[in-house]
């Protein structure tokens, strides 16, 4: 792996963490334009051979020429030429806090400072900082390298320079961005998918369908509808020419009975053996790639079709 860069610090990410979130953002990046020169940083003695043959089985072959131009080092002062400092490490806030203080020990205080956390708050991971608003959170959903969403949650500390520089650069490599405008547990798309498990897990507890059945329905119906418009967009087309307020007038007694008996499960509770043995059951080890390929495909047709429409 090289140990030097010529590209110009302001196309310089430096990337901790070499997770399965990390080395997603490292394709992605890899695969971007303009080119980035991309340093990752990770304290695993099997870092080189880790990321090859992680990388192999992620970036189409053409592309694999492009990995020995990644800088590894376990040395947290790497991030001293940043222009972005992305974080991927453990979902684990004192490590969060801890690393943080240290990349503004060493970063140029114009980078940028991202963290791909699942659910801990910017608020929270930039505690010990002494300038809390350069850090915002930049929350993918998996796989970044797949999938365009990135939800930009800044706290009340983050500055409308970070969040304005974070949304330019995401647009400008053909990401979809959202802006979360106010901090919130789980951010906005775990929250909408954790509240369709939670009904798929109360079905499936309560032997209303089987598990199977469950991931049949949703990729028979809402999935491929929501590939191709949000449930306010897919609702209001329901409405006819009386939009979303002519939905609901049609079918809001149907809604609000279902709302009213949503089911109520917690983690941890007695449910579990049976639905974590039903879904080993019927699909052990899932292959990803599978997935993955499967869903670029359709990710492509949505985008061809959208760009047809507009044409």
């Amino acid at each position: 792996m090289s140990s030097t860069t010529t590209t110009a610090p302001e196309t310089h990410i430096a990337l901790v963490g070499a997770g399965t979130i990390g080395l997603s953002f490292v394709a992605l990046h890899l695969q971007s334009l303009p080119p980035t020169s991309l340093t990752i940083i990770d304290t695993r003695p099997d870092l080189p051979a880790h990321v090859s043959r992680t990388l192999k089985t992620t970036l189409p072959p053409a592309q694999h020429a492009l990995i020995p131009s990644l800088i590894l080092t376990p040395d947290i002062t790497a991030v001293r030429n940043a222009s972005i400092v992305q974080e991927s490490g453990p979902e684990n806030l004192p490590f969060k806090t801890a690393l943080w203080a240290q990349v503004e020990q060493h970063a140029p205080s114009s980078a940028l400072l991202w963290s791909s956390t699942s659910g801990i708050p910017a608020s929270a991971q930039a505690a010990h900082m002494r300038d809390r608003t350069r850090l915002c959170v930049v929350h993918p959903y998996n796989p970044p390298a797949v999938m365009p969403l990135l939800e930009v949650c800044p706290s009340a500390d983050t500055s409308a320079d970070v969040v304005g520089r974070t949304m330019a650069f995401w647009r400008a490599r053909g990401r979809a961005p959202v802006l979360v405008r106010r901090e919130v547990p789980g951010f906005v798309a775990n929250r909408l998918a954790f509240a369709l498990l939670r009904e798929a897990v109360y079905l499936v507890e309560q032997g209303v369908v089987s598990l199977e059945d469950v991931d049949r329905v949703v990729e028979g119906s809402m999935g491929p509808r929501w590939a191709v418009a949000g449930p306010f967009k897919s609702y209001h087309a329901g409405g006819g020419e009386g939009g979303l307020e002519g939905f609901f007038k049609n079918i809001g007694g149907t809604v609000q009975s279902c709302w009213d008996d949503a089911g109520s499960v917690n983690v941890g509770e007695r449910w579990e053996e049976k639905v974590f043995q039903e879904a080993e059951q019927a699909y052990g080890r899932v292959d990803t790639a599978e997935r993955d390929q499967i869903t670029r495909a359709v990710l492509e047709a949505v985008r061809r079709g959208k760009e047809g429409k507009n044409a």
